[in-house]
C-alpha cells in the first residue's frame, strides 16, 4: 500500500491595507454594540466597502479629520503604533502661537491622562505660514470676530488620548480643528475627505 500525499493546506487569504482620509464627524470605529449610538453616531463602515476584520490603526476623535491606516493584518498595526514611526499633525490654535509656546511644545509639556500626570516627549512643532490646504470642516470652527487663529505641524512618536489637543491647551493655545497629514512615509494629500485607496504596504521596502 502506497502512502497518500498529504493535501495541502488552503493558503490564508492576504492581509489587506487601506489609507482613509476620515471626516470630521466620524467615530475611528466601524460599528458599535450600543445601539442608541448607532443610531446617533457615523462609523467608518459607511465610507467604504473594507473587508471583514478591517481594523484602524489607532484612533483620530470624532471631531478630528484626516490620515486613518487600515488593516486586517494585527501585526501591521503594533509596527505603526509603534515609537519608530512619526504620526504629524495640522492644528489650528485659537490665538497667535508664541515662540516660547512652540518652544515648551518641542521640549514636552505635562498634561493628564484619565487624570495621572503625563509628561510628553520632545518633539518637532513649526509654526505654519498660512492655513494650509484642506477641504472645509463638516461644521464652521467659529465666526473670526472671535480673533485670530494659527496653524501648527507638531511632528510625535507616541499616541496618547487626545495628546495633541492636550498639549496645545496646556502651552495656552486651545485646538481648534486637528488633521493627521502623515504618518510615517504615508501622507494624506491628494485624498478627498472620506476617499480611502488600497495600497499594498505601509512600508517602502
Amino acid at each position: 500500500m502506497t502512502d497518500q500525499p498529504l493535501a495541502r493546506a488552503s493558503a490564508a487569504p492576504a492581509h489587506r491595507h487601506f489609507v482613509l482620509h476620515k471626516p470630521w464627524g466620524y467615530l475611528s470605529q466601524f460599528t458599535s454594540e450600543f445601539a442608541k449610538e448607532v443610531k446617533k453616531k457615523r462609523f467608518l463602515g459607511e465610507l467604504g466597502n473594507f473587508p471583514a476584520g478591517t481594523m484602524a490603526i489607532g484612533r483620530l476623535d470624532e471631531d478630528s479629520e484626516g490620515l486613518l491606516l487600515l488593516t486586517t493584518d494585527g501585526r501591521v498595526s503594533e509596527q505603526v503604533r509603534s515609537r519608530h514611526i512619526e504620526k504629524e499633525y495640522y492644528a489650528q490654535v485659537d490665538g497667535l502661537l508664541t515662540p516660547a509656546a512652540l518652544a515648551s511644545l518641542q521640549a514636552g509639556v505635562d498634561i493628564s491622562l484619565h487624570g495621572t500626570p503625563y509628561r510628553t516627549r520632545p518633539c518637532q512643532a513649526r509654526l505654519l505660514a498660512a492655513a494650509p490646504d484642506l477641504p472645509p470642516r463638516g461644521r464652521r470652527i467659529r465666526d473670526d470676530r472671535h480673533g485670530p487663529t494659527s496653524w501648527v505641524a507638531i511632528v510625535v512618536t507616541e499616541g496618547k488620548f487626545r495628546q495633541v489637543r492636550k498639549m496645545t491647551a496646556a502651552v495656552g493655545f486651545p485646538t481648534l480643528r486637528l488633521v493627521r497629514v502623515r504618518v510615517g512615509e504615508v501622507r494624506l494629500e491628494g485624498l478627498p475627505a472620506g476617499a480611502s485607496r488600497e495600497v499594498s504596504s505601509f512600508f517602502k521596502n
